[in-house]
């Protein structure tokens, strides 16, 4: 689905609804005007009954698009006050998360931190990269409308897609009626039919409505799975993830079949016998309540009457609704701050599960930042042992030391004195970026998860912030050769920038 609701780039993204808007028109108003100027295309141009239906579907449709891209979101609102305590009273929990007082007290419900917003997330939200805030109910932001798909804006978003299917399948009906009646008059002479044009704008239609219409329905059919669920495309990234490690752990704990067995990694010698999904439990998915109860809550309301109904609204966030006074409690009105459970697990709060990845990385980052730390330090150890391999290292530092203070301010003076790029400051470089990553040896794809769905989807390509998802950095396990490597192209960095590394290597010790 990220072809459908993935993000795209923010020059094409402020083109996108106006690009939206020409294809509504082009394929709601072009038949139409084929249809009535086209005498010779049977069976001519719509009736009465056709032009009111067709074009009572597309007004709907341009109103529930108008709607899904102008409504609000949502967003939380916080005391300052409240806001500046939970900040200091935040802590970690065992998985990584933080969590803090105040936000679903008395339900059990873990409370997320959000470290973007500098605020409470609230259970189903997501901080979304484009919107800059944390979205109720996320279920991911759609490019082809500019917005986000939240709490507020399924109703109308839902109601725009079933009003474009509908109308993108009767029109389909209208062009499925020319080309049969083509089919059948196709031994007349060509002088009796349409138009060699006719035929082609006939032909262009046809595809691109399809096509349209083949998208959308998919869009359309997974919107109203969600919806029957009460899933948003954001949680069911999550479950598929949450199967997937138990499915690894059950695959693991079963040593009598040998292909799961070996394919695990984890029981096998010399594996992670401590991998964190062979601990995982099994969560289910806490806010189904039956199909009609989670219609009702996404709709807003328990009328059927109403779900379709253009000009209908949907549910809308409620104020803060937490007091510090116990006498005055929690507001009666709780909408997108709680979510109430379906009481299938042991315990509220439990939803998402843990990511097993997020877990090895909060326990394994430093850990394995020591590890090299100590391997690149018994290194140089070594190394000192051999008096004259040592002198003729420090001296190449040396050297190399003194390139880069005259390159640095070579760059500094000709920058001042805007020299052109041909004297050569611009291309030397203080640091080695590429070099200065690896000598870490441990981060590869900091603040993203490295698992995706069978469709090859990570988080965010639905829109959500990762880096505010993700605290930890995985962790890259190095091999003891590829440790001893990294050492030796330790030789040809800068005596400066290893002394600003060792500096910052005892900080960060001093720190822990």
């Amino acid at each position: 689905m990220a072809f459908l609701v993935g993000s795209i780039e923010p020059t094409l993204q402020r083109l996108a609804v106006p690009a939206v808007c020409l294809l509504i028109a082009f394929e709601a108003y072009t038949p139409q005007w084929l249809f009535a100027n086209s005498p010779d295309l049977a069976p001519g141009p719509l009736t009465s009954a056709e032009f009111y239906t067709f074009n009572t579907l597309v007004l709907c449709l341009w109103y529930t698009y108008y709607k899904a891209c102008t409504v609000d979101p949502g967003r939380y609102v916080f005391p300052p006050s409240y806001k500046k305590k939970q900040k200091k009273e935040k802590a970690i929990g065992s998985d990584g998360e933080e969590v803090g007082e105040g936000v679903g007290v008395g339900r059990g419900q873990l409370r997320r931190w959000c470290k973007k917003c500098s605020a409470p997330k609230p259970p189903r939200a997501h901080h979304c990269r484009t919107c800059k805030r944390c979205i109720p109910k996320m279920d991911h932001h759609c490019p082809w409308t500019s917005n986000c798909v939240s709490l507020q804006t399924f109703p109308h978003f839902l109601r725009f897609l079933t009003y474009t299917n509908l109308s993108l399948w009767t029109l389909l009906y209208f062009l499925s009626q020319r080309f049969l009646a083509l089919w059948e008059s196709r031994y007349l002479p060509a002088y009796l039919g349409p138009t060699l044009f006719q035929l082609v704008l006939l032909t262009v239609l046809t595809f691109t409505v399809g096509v349209t219409s083949l998208a959308l329905g998919i869009l359309f059919a997974t919107t109203i799975k969600g919806w029957l669920f009460n899933t948003t495309m954001i949680e069911s990234w999550e479950i598929e993830r949450h199967e997937s490690a138990l499915e690894r752990r059950y695959g693991s704990s079963s040593p009598d079949d040998d292909g799961s067995w070996w394919a695990s990694g984890e029981r096998a010698p010399g594996g992670d016998t401590n991998a964190p999904h062979l601990s995982m439990e099994p969560v289910e998915f806490p806010y189904d309540f039956g199909i009609f109860a989670n219609m009702a809550a996404a709709m807003g309301t328990r009328n059927p009457l109403l779900w379709f109904f253009p000009f209908a609204g949907g549910p809308t966030i409620a104020p803060y609704p937490y007091s510090d006074d116990p006498a005055t409690g929690t507001s009666a009105r709780t909408t997108g701050w709680e979510y109430e459970e379906n009481g299938l697990n042991d315990r509220e709060g439990l939803w998402p599960p843990a990511d097993p990845d997020k877990i090895r990385h909060a326990k394994l980052w430093r850990q394995r930042k020591r590890e090299a730390d100590l391997a690149l330090e018994q290194a140089r150890y070594e190394r000192s042992l051999d008096t004259e391999a040592e002198r003729e290292a420090f001296r190449r530092r040396q050297e190399q030391d003194l390139m880069w203070r005259g390159s640095s301010r070579g760059r500094i003076l000709g920058e001042l004195e805007e020299l052109p790029a041909e004297y050569g400051y611009e291309s030397d470089n203080i640091v080695d970026e590429e070099a200065h990553g690896r000598m870490g040896g441990i981060v590869v794809d900091e603040g993203k998860s490295g698992w995706v769905n069978a469709d090859g989807e990570h988080l965010g390509d639905y829109g959500v912030d990762e880096d505010a998802e993700f605290d930890e950095p995985p962790v890259e396990q190095r091999s003891q050769q590829e440790l001893m490597r990294y050492v030796e192209e330790d030789e040809e960095v800068p005596l400066a920038e290893l002394i600003r590394r060792r500096k910052v290597r005892t900080k960060d010790d001093e720190d822990t």
